[in-house]
């Protein structure tokens, strides 16, 4: 992929380069960050673990998986998760576009499939409960996402944002947000641009520590994950 700073063409990029933006919410967001990150590292620990055996006991191959993402200001970092797919799941991906019209729409609209031939058997109960999100809380201590925010895109999907990626630029992506409890998957991409401007725009302390409350029962009830 691109190097985001180095997407001449894409004038949100531009914007970005002049380090004009710095990420909203300041000091006190980023110490909730780094507190709540920390803490339910530790409370997790057994979980995360136990995550790790299954994944390398189910296919033998990697456990982490780090897909280079758009953060704050346009800066690319290797988003974590627990590898949910299998090793060729490019090549896989690919014929089955190829082969599905339908998919293809799909795919080009959401950049997500319901039915994704990649994912493993493990790796669909993952993503079912977003499980395979849990590593990037180490993404968040390391200053490159957020506990609320924007989930983090590739650069093609930002081009979608339109004249609204300058808002999803000026804040880390997070590891939840207003599309994790609104539906997810389930809501248009133009509606999932449309929250996190939202969210950009009323940012407060309040309002990250209610979306983080809304997001348990939207994770244990699976809305809109796949």
């Amino acid at each position: 992929m691109k190097s985001a700073t180095r997407s001449a063409n894409s004038p949100f990029f531009s914007t970005a380069e002049s380090g004009a933006y710095r990420p909203v919410g300041g000091i006190s967001k980023r110490g909730f960050d780094v507190f709540t990150a920390s803490l339910a590292l530790v409370f997790l620990s057994p979980l995360f673990l136990l995550l790790m055996m299954l994944v390398k006991f189910s296919d033998g191959g990697s456990v982490f998986y780090g897909h280079r993402r758009i953060g704050h200001n346009g800066r690319s970092f290797r988003c974590l998760k627990f590898r949910t797919m299998r090793a060729d799941g490019d090549r896989l991906l690919q014929d089955y576009l190829r082969n599905n019209p339908a998919a293809y729409e799909e795919w080009r609209a959401t950049r997500k499939l319901q039915d994704d031939p990649r994912v493993t058997v493990v790796g669909s109960v993952l993503r079912k409960l977003s499980l395979d999100e849990l590593p990037q809380l180490i993404n968040i201590i390391r200053g490159e996402m957020s506990i609320v925010g924007p989930r983090p895109v590739v650069e093609d999907e930002l081009e979608l944002y339109d004249a609204a990626a300058v808002f999803y630029l000026q804040t880390r992506p997070g590891l939840t947000g207003l599309w994790q409890i609104s539906g997810r998957n389930d809501v248009s991409y133009a509606t999932r641009v449309a929250f996190d401007t939202h969210y950009v725009q009323n940012w407060s302390l309040i309002r990250d520590v209610s979306i983080v409350f809304k997001t348990i029962p939207a994770v244990c009830f699976s809305r809109g994950s796949y």
